[in-house]
């Protein structure tokens, strides 16, 4: 796979040539050299993380720990079921506080699903408006990212391996070596998704993020068995990561019985809550 080098990478081999034309000969050959070193060191590296993103695609789900930071308050965890194998659906518990959802949740845990592009929240029942007697709360996904981010995120497109698959639109890779995550042996690497190299992502990333970010850091700890053990996606404040405990073989996600839901998505867009 060719990979586009940064243009840091290109100055500096660029320079380095010219300075060593006033030289003898060998030093040409070994700048020459070393910049192909550093090609096929790329080229490498992207390798691995096309093996992963291959294996993460082919099992289809995940066991999930994940924390996402706005860099404005307490990171929102959640832990439980990813699924990415028939379009991109999850089934998770999340903090309730931190999530600032203890007007409609007494309890410390919050569960929520994710399923054909609407979000569920487990909440108590509402003695009036639209959650009145209703245990779930449905948001649709046009009413959290707008129209343009809710197709960019359509199909399978949010999901883990999604994210695996972005990296291909990287422009600066990394090898940082090995590390243990988790009780796993993995290799760190490291790779920077400029806005303008997310092709159909391009457009919806603003929308998406919120934060003004022009480019995504991701860390993906990579296992012998060329599966993710940890990512960490990186754009302005936000702070998202996600550890794998276990691929393959996680229970189907449904939605919830529509007689038990009540829709906010309508009172959210027309309150512009989420524009």
């Amino acid at each position: 796979m060719k990979v586009k080098y940064t243009a840091a990478w290109v100055g500096f081999t660029a320079a380095a040539l010219v300075a060593a034309t006033g030289c003898s000969s060998d030093p040409v050959r070994d700048t020459a050299r070393k910049a192909a070193e550093v090609a096929d060191s790329s080229e490498q590296i992207m390798a691995a993380l096309t093996r992963a993103t291959d294996r993460t695609e082919q099992l289809g789900s995940a066991e999930v720990r994940m924390a996402t930071d706005m860099g404005t308050g307490a990171p929102v965890t959640m832990e439980g079921t990813y699924s990415w194998g028939d379009g991109y659906a999850f089934d998770v518990e999340m903090d309730t506080a931190a999530a600032q959802m203890q007007q409609l949740q007494d309890a410390p845990k919050t569960r929520m699903l994710f399923v054909d592009g609407a979000y569920y929240y487990d909440v108590d029942p509402q003695a009036t408006g639209p959650l009145e007697g209703k245990e779930w709360m449905k948001v649709d996904s046009s009413a959290v990212f707008g129209e343009q981010g809710a197709q960019a995120l359509s199909g399978s497109n949010g999901s883990p391996s999604a994210s695996m698959k972005g990296l291909k639109y990287a422009n600066d890779v990394e090898d940082l070596g090995s590390e243990t995550v988790n009780g796993k042996t993995t290799t760190h690497y490291r790779a920077v998704v400029d806005q303008e190299q997310m092709g159909k992502f391009k457009d919806a990333f603003g929308t998406l993020t919120g934060s003004g970010a022009t480019s995504v850091t991701m860390d993906v700890w990579v296992g012998a068995d060329d599966l993710p053990v940890r990512m960490i996606q990186e754009f302005g404040a936000v702070k998202v990561t996600m550890d794998f405990d276990k691929f393959g073989g996680t229970a189907v996600v449904k939605a919830p019985p529509a007689a038990q839901t009540g829709d906010l998505t309508e009172a959210l867009e027309e309150a512009g809550a989420a524009r």
